[in-house]
């Protein structure tokens, strides 16, 4: 057998795979979408699908399907991708919705305390904003699970060569 692309690893070619499609749909959005192009969505976290969904989703199924579904691995790979996908709808997607209030609340803060008070407090310069595109919702985590495994599935040939 032949060896991957990246790192002489196969697994790792098809689970790039995965991950470059789920971040490349946020890309191909923007320009469909908001009519410009925005690259640096190929490196944000957030929106749909969930890359993180579909690389640890990939990883599980490549990995079932060189080692078969009963190894260790594919046991561990399935646990790593709970946890991943409970994660990103979880924690980090509450992580944004209190980024969303807080940037709300520091925007209220000088009309609250009046200019001249705000710039003696906290200076003249206004803090950067928290981001709040983090986490994801269910249905995103559910599309990137399934991208995840299709692409897995299709590369089923190339994984066993």
């Amino acid at each position: 057998m032949s060896p991957g692309i990246i790192f002489g690893n196969r697994i790792l070619d098809v689970v790039f795979v995965a991950w470059f499609i789920a971040q490349f749909y946020k890309v191909l959005k923007t320009i469909f979408v908001d009519k410009k192009l925005n690259i640096k969505r190929m490196w944000e976290t957030g929106g749909m699908p969930s890359s993180h969904s579909s690389t640890v989703s990939c990883l599980t199924t490549c990995i079932g399907i060189r080692h078969g579904m009963n190894s260790d691995m594919f046991a561990i790979a399935m646990i790593l991708s709970g946890i991943v996908m409970y994660d990103a709808t979880g924690i980090r997607r509450a992580a944004g919705k209190q980024a969303g209030v807080i940037n709300q609340f520091v925007e209220k803060i000088p009309l609250m305390l009046g200019e001249k008070r705000y710039e003696r407090y906290f200076g003249k310069e206004k803090g950067e904003k928290l981001k709040e595109l983090l986490g994801h919702t269910p249905f995103e985590v559910l599309i990137g699970c399934i991208v995840g495994i299709v692409i897995g599935l299709i590369f089923t040939d190339y994984l066993q060569g």
